[in-house]
C-alpha cells in the first residue's frame, strides 16, 4: 500500500492491520538514513562533545563491539569537530577488512582491541578511573553513548507532534537505554515503549537512573529472537518487505526487531482504538555492510536494502 507524502522526517506507514485496529502509525526517520550520525547517534553525542570542548579535551574515548554503530558515529562526529577519538573495541584482534572499523580509522579514530574479559570492565569505576589517568586529555563516553549527557540530547526530540496531530505512543528499539530515557523525559505526554533488543536484565535499572522522575515509559522484552546481533529469515524478510512497500530501510538488529515487535503488539490489540503511534527510526544502517561482510546478509539482499529510494 502506498504511503502518504512525508513531511520533513515524518512518513505515515499504512497497512490493513492498522486499519483493522483503527490506528495510525507515523515513522520518524533520518533525512539521510545512511549517514552514520543519523537517528539517535548525533543526539546522544551532542552534549558529550560540547563538554569535551569546554573542558579543553583533545577528544573522546568510548567503547563498542567490532561492528558498533556508536563507534562509527563517534569517529565521524569527532572528525567533524576536528577532535581526536579513541575506540576501545571488543575484539581479540583488529580486522583490517571490517567495514565499520575501516570507517573509524579513516575518520581518524585510534582503535584499541580489548579481550571480552577486559571489555566487561567498561562500567567498573576503579577501572574507569585508571583509564582516565591513562588518557587524561580525553572525555570518556560510555558504550552506546548512553549517559546523562547522551540522554539530555535525546530529550530535545519531540516525537508527539506528527503531521496529523498528536501521538499518544512512541515506540523505539532499546539497546543501552539512553534513547528510551531521553524520549520519556522529552515527551512527557506520551507513553514511550522501548523494545529490548539486547536482553539485558540490568537495562530497567539503568533507565530509571537516567529518568527517575519519569513514569511514562515501558520496556518490553521477549522480542530479541535468536539473541542480540542475531536474526532469522523471517525478520530479514520483514525488513525486505518494508523496504519494498514503504521505501524505508530497516536493519534486523535494532529497527527491524522493534518494528516486528510493534506489528505483533498491534495484532494482539495492545493499543486502544483511535490511537496514533510514533515509531522512532534510530538509524544504524551502517551495520548492514558488516552483516554482508560476515556473510549474514546476501549481496542481493544488501543491494535491495541500500538502493537509493
Amino acid at each position: 500500500m502506498m504511503n502518504k507524502k512525508p513531511a520533513n522526517n515524518w512518513q505515515q506507514i499504512c497497512d490493513p492491520l492498522f486499519d483493522q485496529h483503527d490506528l495510525r502509525l507515523w515513522l520518524y526517520h533520518p533525512a539521510h538514513p545512511f549517514d552514520v550520525l543519523s537517528g539517535n547517534k548525533q543526539l546522544k553525542l551532542h552534549y558529550p562533545l560540547k563538554i569535551a570542548q569546554k573542558q579543553g579535551k583533545r577528544g573522546v574515548l568510548t567503547f563498542g563491539g567490532a561492528f558498533s554503530n556508536h563507534l562509527a558515529a563517534t569517529a565521524s562526529a569527532c572528525k567533524q569537530q576536528s577532535m581526536a577519538s579513541i575506540g576501545l573495541v571488543r575484539t581479540d584482534q583488529l580486522d583490517a577488512h571490517n567495514p565499520t572499523l575501516q570507517h573509524c580509522q579513516t575518520s581518524g579514530m585510534h582503535l584499541v582491541p580489548l579481550s571480552r574479559t577486559e571489555y566487561r570492565m567498561r562500567s567498573d569505576s576503579d577501572w574507569l578511573t585508571q583509564l582516565q589517568q591513562q588518557y587524561p586529555e580525553f572525555l570518556i563516553v560510555p558504550e552506546g553513548g548512553s549517559s546523562a549527557l547522551g540522554v539530555q540530547g535525546v530529550t530535545e526530540l519531540d516525537l508527539t507532534q506528527t503531521p496529523h496531530g498528536n501521538s499518544q505512543y512512541i515506540v523505539t528499539a532499546s539497546g543501552s537505554g539512553g534513547t528510551l530515557a531521553g524520549l520519556a523525559l522529552g515527551n512527557p505526554d506520551a507513553k514511550v515503549i522501548g523494545i529490548d533488543v539486547v536482553n539485558d536484565i540490568s537495562l530497567p535499572d539503568k533507565i530509571k537512573q537516567w529518568c527517575p522522575q519519569a513514569n511514562n515509559w515501558q520496556l518490553i522484552r521477549g522480542y530479541t529472537g535468536k539473541g542480540y546481533g542475531r536474526f532469522d529469515a523471517e525478520l530479514l524478510q520483514l525488513c525486505l518487505d518494508f523496504r519494498q512497500c514503504h521505501q524505508i530501510t530497516l536493519e534486523p538488529i535494532y529497527t527491524g526487531k522493534a518494528m516486528s515487535a510493534l506489528y505483533q503488539l498491534i495484532a494482539q490489540g495492545s493499543f486502544p482504538k483511535g490511537s496514533s503511534i510514533s515509531f522512532f527510526h534510530t538509524g544504524g544502517l551502517q551495520g548492514l555492510a558488516g552483516l554482508r561482510y560476515r556473510g549474514l546478509l546476501s549481496e542481493a539482499d544488501y543491494q535491495i536494502l541500500t538502493a537509493p529510494c
